[in-house]
């Protein structure tokens, strides 16, 4: 059975709202998780804290925290504290890179090499959360104790005072195949950026040498694949996608640069790379409004379900959600449009069936 998560846009909003009703009724209806997000706005941490008080399952899970935010150790502690708040076991820690422009221009670090610096930045955080022993790592990008420009040479290894009160999960956000691989090597979990009507399939080959590369050379049984969803019961289904062209193509052209933009790169990986491209073009070169009227309808209506409750299930029927795929995040903030959706996935019934077991 798909698992679903209920996404909460609330780091793009100016002001903060957190939809307690909302996210209570995606509990209710057995929806596995809750995920939020940052930019540069709301943080992703702190609403699932105060989430944390007001639910009692449903997981509390970041898609993502920008890696350029904290440090790991911080992140660490961050991802503890919640879960100790939650009553163990319920956070998951999902990472991304983000972009040279907000790396750089919001959080002041330089773009360097990203790869590298996930792979330090996942083993420290394990290391933290595991409190195996005092935390120490020479890597690459990230080293503790720091030993670099600046120190004083007294930096000391040291173990988390703070025990975890259950199990963390750590997630990675990616498109390309060189972070992808490391997802698949060292995460619980991957959240494709551009995942396609073909699913997983055109990834197997990176997915396949990380699991390759773990300590037992295996892929883990519980390792999640999550893509995400915009559902909206509408009757005026041309106009709900016209209304999502300028977000669509802001991201696609404006969140990034020529020579680096995910979202233009995960577009492409969804089969319109012509089209990508030339929004990057115009967004460029200041016409926004043509670059918004060149972002396609087949590719909004790839990453969405809307219309009547009747056009939902046919399309949900036709397409359902890509090979490979473990769970959807639905962006959607009409309570029937959950309710819906837990119907057709099945996770209505199963809760159904645990709560009167």
């Amino acid at each position: 059975m798909i698992k679903l998560g209920l996404r909460l846009d609330l780091y793009r909003a100016a002001t903060l709202s957190v939809p307690v009703d909302l996210v209570r009724r995606a509990e209710e209806l057995g929806f596995h998780s809750v995920w939020t997000a940052e930019a540069y706005g709301t943080d992703a941490l702190s609403p699932l804290a105060y989430l944390a008080a007001v639910t009692e399952r449903i997981k509390l899970a970041t898609a993502v925290v920008q890696l350029a935010a904290r440090p790991p150790a911080t992140l660490a502690m961050h991802a503890m504290t919640i879960d100790a708040l939650a009553s163990g076991g319920r956070f998951i820690c999902g990472i991304g890179v983000s972009g040279p422009q907000i790396v750089e221009g919001w959080y002041g670090q330089p773009w360097g090499s990203p790869n590298a610096r996930l792979r330090d930045y996942v083993a420290i955080l394990r290391k933290v959360i595991d409190r195996r022993e005092p935390v120490s790592h020479d890597g690459r990008e990230i080293s503790l104790p720091y030993r670099g420009p600046g120190a004083v040479g007294q930096g000391k290894a040291l173990r988390s005072i703070l025990h975890p009160a259950g199990r963390i999960e750590v997630w990675m956000a990616s498109g390309g195949p060189h972070n992808t691989r490391l997802c698949a090597e060292v995460a619980d979990g991957w959240l494709p950026m551009g995942l396609g009507p073909a699913g997983i399939e055109p990834y197997r080959p990176v997915l396949e040498a990380g699991w390759a590369a773990r300590t037992d050379g295996l892929k883990p049984d519980a390792f999640e694949i999550f893509t995400g969803c915009t559902v909206e019961i509408t009757d005026d289904v041309r106009g709900r996608l016209d209304a999502m062209r300028p977000l669509t193509a802001m991201y696609v052209g404006g969140m990034g640069s020529e020579t680096h933009n995910y979202h233009r790169d995960a577009m492409a990986r969804r089969g319109f790379p012509d089209e990508a491209a030339r929004i990057g073009e115009l967004w460029r070169a200041g016409k926004r409004e043509e670059a918004q009227a060149a972002v396609p309808h087949e590719y909004l209506e790839q990453g969405t379900l809307l219309g009547s409750p009747a056009r939902i299930r046919q399309r949900w029927a036709e397409v359902g959600a890509p090979d490979g795929v473990t769970g959807l995040i639905v962006g959607a903030g009409q309570p029937e449009a959950l309710e819906l959706m837990a119907e057709l996935v099945g996770s209505r019934e199963a809760q159904w069936s645990r709560a009167t077991t």
